[in-house]
């Protein structure tokens, strides 16, 4: 590659070749799932495999009136889909709305152009503000401003501190420029810059650890290995139920046959407890972005409220990322010193922490600069000649970091100036030392301090805690969320941040002297909370390390280098100031940064896992008895009790119906583990009870009476709705009057289909004889004994499992 004109840059033409070379600066793509991939995720499943086979099965023989389980399955692709895509969106938005702007050289003359248009061998003018866009090398500082290039480059490495660069040295894409301007040749382009490389890995999607998802996928799996047994079972067991398979076949009767195998094989799947779940979280994230908080991925609602490991990165999450005066300490008696500092907080060219002088002492006299020697980030000092309408006062000022300006000075003074600064910066705050000097300064190209210099004023800097934090961390700890700040800067800095926001016994850990072994590093994890100088990877291995003891890690962060490990936390949350890469791979992203949405997100959380819980024991009594009635009724060559219209009563009145209702409903019950263990201890037996309540009805119908296939089945659809309403009414308490209105309602609805001439046709349900009705009576009587000593069994299990826990 040929050597740039430095004056020039490269021409249009040579910047349109290398793009068409592939030397352009195309970011890695992948900030979130294409559509192509969000649609293949949500309808290619083992779920819609069952329920849409099912449904073309009745398709096609002509059965579409007992084909309505297909629509919520359809429902729950939808929401699934709209959901996924809609967080996409919002994410390219703010991708597009965050993205910086280049500022090239070509043909002699400055251009903006977009971050992708940047070639490689482009020349990037470089000024305050500006964020780098590829890496580069530099080739000029001062390139028409006052003082050489300092770049911050937090978003990258976590430290704080704005680090100088001199020519030959390289600035990072990511990082911005905070001081000076330089010319500086772009060496790296696209997946090759160091931003890239750090986020490449993070960007690749996983999908949220989800107990409530985890379980129900578990489940379609256990049900998914059953299905082909059962299916044989049952379609033999129907065959030979209609004379056997050869007469079924000649007589068409093989139709009905078919016809109740899908709906024994479509009752075993929890059909709307996907949809319901779907929905809980659906309507949480619409909540919640009303909030300003956006929720990339449907199950991240209920991360947050599993949580008992938050990992916070410092600057820009528990901090604004400024910096704030903190004191001045006179040590020596000196006419003017404010009106010095007034001075160096209202310079034009006032870095971020002298920026912080401006409101203190801004209001002092006027000051003009007769001599200057600006601060550079290598020295750690700067020093002015300063003078006022009536003239220039002898000597000169040096303000800058308290072990540079005082180097080599061995006065009592200075020694105990020094080690008033190091008490101070042992408790986390920054210190800058004014002092004074008789001697004028030194101007050119290798400036030196002055001789004599007394201290003046020792002055201290904080950053700045966001208002929100400390009464968020309160209801972290009240929660028994174990918080841990970890951060790139100084972790006496760290510490002083962590005490300030009410961690107690914060002593920072130096991340440099932690092991790499994970199972060490673990260790020191539950025992130290507040960490300094922690390296991207390190971040990382400290999620890891946490989630090797059992915990649920959330971390949040806004930087590059908090991309990996909000990746690969179980729920990463990106504040508004994050870079787009960051808020790619987090799971919640607070559009306005404030810290205190957290807890509005926990409740959100528990919310939705107490009423998932809830609802999914209607969902799972059904599949057990589905299950149980498919297999004895299959082995016993019995005519499947059901049409599967007439389970669309049973499962929109017992479970689909009030599901809906009480997964919306308000719940602050805290999230325990363990959901499918105490969801299926209750749902089998619950499940059984009313399989033996069919079972009866079969058996003991023909010694009343003798009646007609409708008419058993009307029975066996009452005996089923009579049951499982009660298990509804069950799972409702503590009694509250909504709960009790949507039970009530779902009787009176049930009473509506045999009361509508056509809700009882298109369901093909008959009014009983007395002789068949007073059976129903008896079982379903007998069913509710027995669910409700099954509640209170279950009940007394679920206190003595947490006494034992606590």
């Amino acid at each position: 590659m040929t050597a740039v004109d430095v004056e020039r840059g490269l021409s249009r033409a040579e910047a349109e070749k290398r793009m068409r070379d592939g030397q352009g600066n195309a970011a890695p793509d992948g900030s979130s799932r294409s559509l192509s991939e969000i649609l293949a995720a949500n309808v290619f499943t083992v779920f819609n495999g069952i329920v849409f086979a099912g449904f073309g099965i009745l398709l096609v023989l002509g059965r579409w009136q007992d084909a309505l389980f297909g629509l919520p399955a359809l429902f729950n692709t939808v929401i699934g889909v709209v959901q996924e895509f809609n967080a996409k969106r919002t994410l390219d938005r703010l991708a597009v709305m965050n993205a910086p702007s280049a500022r090239v050289l070509r043909d002699g003359e400055e251009h903006e152009i977009a971050p992708e248009g940047v070639v490689l061998g482009d020349l990037l003018i470089l000024r305050p503000g500006d964020q780098v866009t590829a890496d580069a090398r530099v080739l000029r500082t001062d390139v028409g401003g006052p003082r050489g290039l300092e770049v911050d480059e937090s978003m990258l490495t976590g430290e704080s501190d704005a680090i100088r660069k001199a020519i030959g040295d390289d600035v990072l894409s990511g990082s911005n420029v905070v001081g000076g301007t330089a010319l500086a040749e772009v060496v790296q382009v696209g997946a090759d810059s160091y931003a890239a490389k750090l986020t490449v890995e993070a960007r690749q999607f996983s999908l949220v650890r989800s107990e409530l998802r985890g379980s129900i996928d578990k489940l379609l799996r256990w049900i998914s290995w059953a299905l082909l047994p059962l299916i044989l079972i049952v379609v033999n067991g129907q065959m030979q139920a209609f004379g056997g398979w050869e007469a079924a076949i000649q007589s068409g009767a093989w139709r009905d046959a078919v016809v109740g195998a899908v709906a024994a094989v479509i009752a075993m799947v929890p059909l709307g407890l996907v949809l319901i779940t779907s929905i809980a979280f659906a309507v949480s994230g619409l909540k919640l972005a009303q909030d300003n908080v956006l929720i990339q991925e449907l199950p991240a609602v209920e991360g947050l409220a599993r949580v008992d490991a938050l990992c916070l990165d410092k600057t820009g999450t528990v901090t604004t990322g400024e910096m704030v005066f903190n004191h001045a300490a006179e040590l020596t008696e000196r006419a003017g010193w404010q009106a010095v500092l007034g001075h160096l907080g209202t310079a034009p060219d006032a870095n971020g922490t002298a920026q912080c002088l401006a409101e203190p002492y801004g209001a002092s006299p006027k000051l003009y600069v007769a001599a200057e020697v600006p601060f550079d980030s290598a020295r750690k000092w700067s020093a002015l000649v300063l003078c006022d309408a009536d003239g220039c006062e002898p000597g000169s000022w040096v303000f800058g970091a308290p072990e540079f300006v005082l180097a080599g000075t061995e006065t009592i003074d200075a020694q105990e100036a020094l080690a008033q600064a190091g008490a101070i910066a042992e408790s986390g705050l920054r210190t800058l030392l004014l002092a004074h000097s008789v001697d004028a300064i030194a101007e050119g190209e290798h400036p030196e301090l002055p001789n004599g210099l007394v201290p003046v004023a020792i002055l201290s800097f904080r950053e700045e805690v966001r208002d929100d934090a400390h009464e968020t961390m309160a209801f972290f700890a009240k929660q028994g969320v174990d918080v841990r700040i970890i951060s790139g800067d100084d972790p006496r800095t760290v510490s002083a941040v962590a005490r300030e926001v009410g961690i107690e016994h914060a002593a920072g850990v130096d991340a440099r002297t932690l092991p790499d072994d994970i199972d060490e590093l673990a260790d020191v994890l539950e025992r130290e909370h507040v960490f300094g100088r922690v390296t991207p990877q390190q971040k990382r291995a400290m999620v890891h390390a946490l989630q090797s003891r059992g915990h649920v890690v959330a971390m949040t962060g806004d930087g590059v280098n908090d991309a990996l490990a909000i990746k690969d936390a179980d729920l990463g949350i990106a504040m508004d100031t994050a870079t787009p890469a960051t808020k790619a791979v987090a799971r919640l992203v607070l559009l306005d940064g404030r810290f205190d949405r957290m807890p509005g997100v926990v409740a959100e959380g528990r919310r939705v896992i107490a009423n998932i819980e809830r609802v999914s024991k209607l969902f799972l009594t059904k599949t057990t008895y589905a299950l149980m009635i498919g297999v004895v009724f299959g082995l016993m060559a019995w005519a499947f009790p059901f049409l599967p219209r007439q389970l669309s009563i049973t499962d929109g009145l017992t479970i689909g119906i009030p599901a809906f209702f009480l997964a919306l409903m308000p719940n602050a019950a805290r999230y325990r583990p363990g959901f499918l263990k105490r969801s299926l201890t209750f749902s089998i037996p619950a499940g059984l009870i009313i399989t033996a309540a069919i079972l009866t009805l079969h058996l003991a119908a023909p010694s009343v009476g003798e009646f007609t296939v409708t008419e058993m089945q009307s029975a066996a659809t009452l005996t089923l709705a009579g049951i499982a309403l009660w298990v509804l009414a069950v799972l409702a308490r503590p009694p509250h009057p909504f709960r009790v209105l949507i039970v009530l309602a779902m009787y009176a609805g049930l009473g509506l289909v045999w009361v509508i001439p056509f809700t009882r046709d298109f369901f093909a349900v008959t009014w009983l004889p007395n002789s068949l009705g007073l059976l129903v009576i008896v079982i379903v009587a007998v069913g509710l004994v027995l669910v409700e000593i099954l509640r209170a069994w279950h009940k007394h299990r679920i206190e003595l499992r947490e006494e034992a826990t606590s």
